[in-house]
């Protein structure tokens, strides 16, 4: 009997896990590009994570991408973490080596930036000051991605202002920060508006900043992507701003890690956006 190929398996790992879009993403460029391969959501709880990724690559894995809550936790059991990982303090895609050994990266930064390319091509990180809402995870690989695009200010708020200082005490001196009761004053000729707080997703509540300092050339883009349009989005486009949603970043963020498992550089396309949609 000959012996067929392995088919490689890879998947995403958190909990809750069953309304991640990661799958349906992953599936349609298996499909498109005819690779024997499968993609699969696996809700696994903290206490089993590290026992659940040291057997996967037995199984035929060769990686998965992670997301809530072990974004963090995944750097303590990698054996190899990049750069930028270690950097952000989290990463969302890793890969089984054929060693053995569990490589991490974070693609999110990567995802961002693309995002913001493909539908802001006209945007110059040089061109001014990036305003950036909330400092959580999202907000450490997006603040990693706008320094190394040079951006040369980046403003920053968080309802918690100590998370935002924290951030300006490991970023550097290129970074200010602003009490969130005056977060509507770093919109005022800023080239580039971020959010990247849970605020405007369905079922959270409505980002309450004062909007007004928006102006024309102003690209704005938000990380929440359900709905595709948030409030944010919706008054920006009334103010003549470009809007950005932030569906394309998911999109983006997939694309290496897709390369590094399958061996195939997929495409961001009108396709890919209906697969994540549907």
């Amino acid at each position: 009997m000959t012996d067929l190929p392995r088919i490689p398996l890879a998947g995403v790992i958190g909990s809750p896990i069953a309304h991640s879009k990661s799958p349906q993403i992953h599936r349609h460029w298996l499909k498109t590009y005819g690779i024997a391969g499968h993609y699969i959501p696996m809700d696994v709880h903290p206490d089993d994570l590290e026992t659940v990724l040291r057997t996967l690559p037995k199984a035929g894995f060769v990686g998965v991408n992670v997301t809530l809550p072990h974004k963090e936790k995944v750097l303590e059991i990698a054996d190899l973490v990049t750069d930028r990982a270690t950097l952000i303090g989290a990463a969302n895609t890793l890969i089984f080596r054929k060693d053995g050994k569990i490589h991490a990266d974070n693609t999110d930064g990567y995802g961002f930036i693309e995002n913001l390319k493909a539908g802001a091509p006209h945007w110059d990180p040089r061109a001014g000051a990036a305003a950036v809402l909330g400092a959580g995870g999202s907000a450490r690989a997006v603040i990693s991605s706008l320094i190394d695009a040079g951006v040369p200010e980046i403003r920053l708020s968080n309802r918690t202002r100590i998370r935002a200082d924290q951030l300006r005490d490991e970023f550097g001196n290129r970074i200010r920060v602003y009490d969130w009761v005056q977060a509507g004053n770093m919109l005022d000729d800023a080239a580039l508006v971020v959010n990247t707080t849970s605020l405007g997703m369905m079922g959270k509540k409505e980002l309450r900043v004062p909007l007004d300092g928006l102006r024309a050339p102003t690209v704005v883009t938000d990380l929440v992507y359900a709905p595709l349009k948030t409030n944010l989005l919706a008054t920006a486009e009334q103010y003549g701003c470009t809007i950005v949603d932030g569906l394309g970043m998911l999109l983006h963020q997939a694309v290496p890690g897709f390369e590094r498992w399958f061996g195939q550089r997929p495409d961001v396309d009108r396709a890919t956006r209906a697969a994540a949609l549907r």
